[in-house]
C-alpha cells in the first residue's frame, strides 16, 4: 500500500496570550494521498488555516508530527528546508493583501525562480513566466500590470502562478475563494481541478462553506475547536454527517429545492474559548445530542471504514 503524501500525527499548536494559552490546534491527525484533494472545513478560529500553515511550516508545531513524503518536516535544516519550500506551497485567501504592490505581475511570478536560484533574468525566465501565466489563465498583456490594477480574480491567479513556479507537489489552499464574487469562484474551483489533473497535484483545501468543499475534495475533515470532529468521504460526509456540528454545517447548505426533511439546525449557546479549554468534549455547550458521558474528553475513533467521528453518542450508536 502507498504511503501517504502528508501525514500528521497528534499535531498541536499552542500561543501563548495574555489571557492564557491558546490551543489553536489540538491533537490533529490526518493524511493526504497523493493526488488527492483533502477538504478542511469549519468555522472562523476553529484553527484550520493555522493547521495549513503548520503543514508547509509557515509556523512550527509545539508537539506532534508532520511527516512529506515520510520525513518529519519539523527536524529539517535550513538547507532542507529551501529543498521542501519547492515541494509544498500555499495559496492564500486574499490574493491582495499577499501580493507585493510595488511589484509587477512577472516579479511576482519570477521571484520563487530568483530566490531559489533556478534561472536569471532573460528570455528563459521570461518564457517560464508565460507559461506559468498560460497555467493560470492570466493572458499575457497583464504581465506588466501591477496587483491594483487586476480584478480578484485576476490577482488570485497571480498568486497560484506563483505558487506552481517551484513546481511544487503539494498545495496548501487557504480559503483560495471566499474573497472572490460567486462566478469568479467557480472558475477558480474549475481552474484547481484542470490543474490537479494535468499538473498531478495533491491538495489541502481549505473553507468555512461545505457547498464549496464539497465540489473539490474526495475526503472532508470538519474541524472545530482545534480538533476534528468528523473525518470520512466527501459524499458521505455531505450526505450522512456523523457528528452534531457536521450536521449544523450541511443543514446550512444552500438547496435550490426545498426539502421538508432537511431542517436547518440552529445551534444554541456560546462558542467556547480556546483559551485554556475545559477537558471535556468541545461542543458540549452547542450539542442537541449532549448527555453526561459527554463531560470528558471524547477521541477520534474509527467508526466504519474510513470514518471518524469525535462523539461518544455516535461511536456508541455505530458500535450497538
Amino acid at each position: 500500500m502507498q504511503s501517504p503524501l502528508v501525514e500528521v500525527k497528534n499535531l498541536q499548536k499552542i500561543f501563548n496570550t495574555k489571557q492564557g494559552s491558546l490551543f489553536a490546534v489540538d491533537g490533529v491527525d490526518l493524511h493526504i494521498d497523493q493526488g488527492e484533494t483533502l477538504g478542511l472545513v469549519g468555522e472562523s478560529g476553529c484553527g484550520k488555516s493555522t493547521t495549513g500553515r503548520l503543514l508547509v511550516r509557515l509556523l512550527k508545531a509545539d508537539s506532534g508530527e508532520v511527516l512529506f513524503q515520510g520525513t518529519d518536516i519539523q527536524s529539517l535544516t535550513r538547507k532542507q528546508m529551501k529543498l521542501f519550500a519547492r515541494k509544498a506551497q500555499i495559496v492564500f485567501q486574499d490574493p491582495f493583501s499577499s501580493l507585493d504592490p510595488r511589484m509587477s505581475v512577472y516579479e511576482i511570478i519570477a521571484e520563487p525562480l530568483m530566490v531559489h536560484r533556478l534561472l536569471s533574468r532573460g528570455k528563459e525566465m521570461r518564457k517560464k513566466v508565460e507559461s506559468l501565466m498560460d497555467y493560470a489563465g492570466i493572458a499575457r498583456r497583464y504581465m506588466n500590470s501591477f496587483p491594483h490594477e487586476l480584478d480578484g480574480g485576476r490577482r488570485q491567479r497571480v498568486g497560484i502562478a506563483r505558487a506552481l513556479a517551484l513546481d511544487p507537489v503539494f498545495l496548501v489552499l487557504d480559503e483560495p475563494v471566499s474573497a472572490l464574487d460567486v462566478s469568479i469562484q467557480a472558475q477558480i474551483l474549475n481552474l484547481f481541478e484542470d490543474l490537479q489533473r494535468e499538473l498531478k497535484l495533491t491538495y489541502l483545501f481549505i473553507a468555512h462553506d461545505l457547498s464549496v468543499v464539497k465540489h473539490i475534495s474526495e475526503r472532508i475533515a470538519v474541524m472545530y475547536m482545534g480538533q476534528i470532529a468528523e473525518l470520512g468521504r466527501g459524499h458521505e460526509v455531505i450526505s450522512r454527517p456523523l457528528h452534531p456540528y457536521s450536521e449544523a454545517l450541511v443543514s446550512a447548505i444552500p438547496r435550490i429545492r426545498k426539502h421538508p426533511e432537511k431542517q436547518r439546525i440552529i445551534l444554541e449557546g456560546d462558542v467556547p474559548s480556546p483559551i485554556d479549554p475545559p477537558q471535556i468534549c468541545r461542543f458540549y455547550g452547542r450539542c442537541f445530542l449532549r448527555q453526561d458521558q459527554c463531560r470528558q474528553p471524547i477521541p477520534l475513533k474509527e467508526v466504519e471504514p474510513g470514518r471518524f467521528v469525535r462523539c461518544i453518542v455516535r461511536q456508541q450508536g455505530s458500535s450497538s
